[in-house]
């Protein structure tokens, strides 16, 4: 056990360093304006050579500081909510292994080294999520790897696009591919790749499946790496998809998943899952600006969410711990009153998603949202953007009525307390964060002030739509048993919302199912049936039957020979004759 205590504290205490240097680098980075190229020679063989090139500028170098930092915080956090575990220090390696791979995909300006992180990605995530090892986490496992394999794939078939240009080094040709008609189709695999790895519909359902993976690790997926490596992607990217029907697309289809995520989360019931679906709706709001040509926007709420959404995170994780491990929060009930300090880093977290002002999520959003009411925009889209925003309101205060008031509703004789220091200790580190982070980041991404001047509706539209969609959340979680009662009336409707649209029925039958079974058909019928029948089996029998017939024939003696010989001879003239 020292060990693995040991590998923990030495695991957070490398990455905080390593956290507190690249953030500083890219203070320093922005303030000068300035971008580093890195090109390693790794081997040259006549006159090829093979060249490694890395991209430092401030918004890798950040982006990596907070990758880093939440990193170390949630390894720290693992070290005693992972206590039981006999094998910690194979835990800890999968963790710095999906961090090393995430870096890569950061500080690659070069689509072969993207992959190499974003199939590290895929990999290691598929040994997280199945690390608790049942049928149900294989499933999710299953799901998440077959999922993500869509865009691999298009990544793949990108790389093979850009032979055309003589170079993998995506970063020069962006101007190229703007301009040019056939390099749009690389384009829309690059985007097709994001979608996947960011689970925008149809995408959608591997994302709440991934919750079978320990909960310090969702921390860590959720917040900064994985689900956010296909929008980090496309902010790259960002400059070919904007004025382009690509665009628009991604535009309507972001914005519907932040609508059905949001609609998702009101019908769910496990505590996990809420904030999964939570992140999926944050997610379609990073791809929806994205998608309207506002990179630097959707970048800085990349950051402020990592920070929130870690910690939420990790309050939910300290509440299933000393929950026994139950996630439905209809079990829940007086947190507030048992594990004070928790449910105080749990509720700032939860008003930094909402966009409470001053914490780190307001600045981001409602700045997304201020642009959006200033910007040429359809009705429709417009509409999806601020319902959505209610309706984030709406399961978070369903979730804090839930969870934190009332009476406790499990067991008498329960266990609940505010004892786990270590776990505490990393809650209130991000807590401090998550209420400094956003106007420290909105000053250095954003050092000169802008004007957004608007009508007083459009305004307070915002704020207006987050207080009536936390009325509603309240009051539809207080009458719950009569609500519920009521669904019943709409039976299908309410299936309908609450099972994310049935994306992961589609999901799991039309990407993982159908195939695999059409692959066992195809096989039965051909490998093993007719080409089998016709080919290898058909030549064996053959075979058989003729080396039988030439291995009686040399079985019987030379006088039998003799006599066939004659009597066919025989024959034979008697026929001529």
């Amino acid at each position: 056990m020292l060990w693995s205590m040991s590998i923990c504290l030495v695991s957070f205490i490398f990455l905080f360093l390593m956290a507190l240097f690249m953030v500083m680098m890219g203070f320093y980075f922005i303030m000068n304006d300035m971008v580093v190229f890195i090109e390693w020679e790794i081997f040259s063989l006549n006159s090829s050579s093979l060249v490694m090139t890395f991209l430092f500028d401030w918004m890798s170098l950040l982006f990596m500081g907070f990758v880093l930092f939440i990193s170390s915080l949630v390894i720290f956090y693992s070290e005693e909510y992972m206590y039981g575990d006999l094998v910690i220090d194979r835990f800890i390696l999968l963790v710095l292994m999906f961090v090393l791979s995430m870096m890569f995909l950061i500080i690659s300006p070069n689509l072969i080294s993207i992959l190499l992180g974003w199939d590290g990605l895929g990999l290691v995530s598929y040994c997280l999520v199945i690390y608790y090892q049942n049928v149900k986490s294989y499933s999710a496992g299953m799901l998440t790897a077959l999922s993500n394999r869509i865009g691999d794939v298009a990544l793949l078939m990108a790389i093979a696009w850009m032979l055309n240009f003589g170079s993998w080094n995506y970063i020069y040709y962006l101007d190229v591919m703007k301009n040019s008609l056939v390099m749009s189709v690389m384009t829309g695999l690059v985007v097709l790749a994001a979608m996947t790895k960011s689970a925008q519909i149809p995408f959608s359902s591997w994302l709440p499946a991934a919750m079978a993976a320990p909960t310090p690790v969702s921390a860590l997926v959720h917040s900064s790496t994985l689900v956010t490596a296909g929008v980090y992607l496309l902010i790259r990217f960002n400059s070919v998809i904007v004025d382009n029907k690509l665009g628009k697309m991604l535009l309507l289809i972001s914005g519907l998943t932040m609508f059905m995520a949001g609609l998702g989360a009101n019908f769910e019931y496990d505590l996990k899952k809420i904030i999964a679906l939570s992140t999926l709706s944050q997610l379609g709001l990073m791809m929806s600006i994205l998608a309207m040509g506002f990179p630097k926007l959707a970048f800085f709420h990349l950051l402020t969410h990592a920070l929130f959404k870690a910690l939420l995170f990790m309050c939910a994780g300290s509440v299933i711990h000393n929950m026994k491990n139950s996630q439905d929060i209809r079990f829940m009930g007086g947190l507030c009153m048992q594990m004070p300090l928790t449910i105080i880093c749990f509720n700032v977290s939860n008003l930094a998603l909402c966009g409470m002002p001053f914490l780190a999520g307001f600045y981001s959003k409602d700045l997304i949202l201020e642009i959006v009411s200033l910007s040429y925009l359809n009705l429709f889209s417009f509409f999806l953007y601020f319902f959505s925003t209610g309706l984030t309101v709406c399961y978070s205060l369903r979730l804090v009525y839930y969870a934190m008031t009332g009476d406790f509703n499990s067991t008498p004789f329960h266990p609940l307390n505010d004892e786990s220091w270590i776990m505490l200790k990393g809650m209130v580190t991000l807590m401090i964060m998550a209420i400094v982070g956003g106007c420290m980041l909105s000053w250095v991404v954003f050092p000169s002030p802008s004007m957004i001047c608007l009508p007083v509706w459009l305004k307070t539209l915002a704020l207006t739509v987050s207080l009536l969609g936390g009325w509603l959340g309240y009051k539809l979680a207080k009458f719950s048993l009569s609500c519920n009662l009521q669904m019943l009336k709409f039976y299908l409707m309410s299936s309908f919302i609450g099972s994310m649209w049935f994306m992961p029925f589609i999901s799991t039958y039309g990407v993982n199912y159908m195939p695999l079974m059409l692959g066992k058909y195809v096989y039965k019928s051909f490998d093993q049936g007719w080409s089998e029948d016709w080919g290898g089996q058909m030549i064996y029998n053959t075979s058989v039957k003729y080396s039988g017939i030439v291995q009686w024939w040399q079985n019987n003696s030379i006088k039998m020979y003799l006599i066939s010989f004659v009597l066919w001879f025989i024959i034979l003239l008697m026929l001529l004759l």
